[in-house]
């Protein structure tokens, strides 16, 4: 581990570092990507991400750079629109019979 990556994790610890939060439409999700020490280290590195999604056909890509903490690094709302739908339907099941 470099300084460099010390210092991303100390500022991240605190909710100071940077983040490179990239939302698509297909799939409907959002991908965090960092921590890093600087906005213009995580701009210069979002070029590499979206390649990454754009290989894999991701449609709608919008990109940021914010400070933040994120707590999931990638967040499928499709698969939480299904776990909800699975759920409801599940908890529903029993009442008619």
């Amino acid at each position: 581990m470099n300084i460099q990556d010390i210092w991303s994790s100390v500022l991240n610890t605190i909710g100071q570092a940077w983040w490179v939060e990239i939302s698509t439409a297909r799939p409907h999700c959002t991908y965090y990507f960092g921590p890093f020490a600087s906005a213009v280290e995580a701009d210069t590195a979002k070029v590499g991400y979206i390649e990454d999604l754009e290989g894999e056909f991701a449609q709608g890509i919008q990109v940021a750079i914010k400070r933040c903490k994120p707590v999931q690094m990638t967040i499928d709302y499709e698969a939480a629109d299904r776990d909800t739908y699975n759920t409801s339907k599940s908890s529903m099941s029993g009442q008619f019979g």
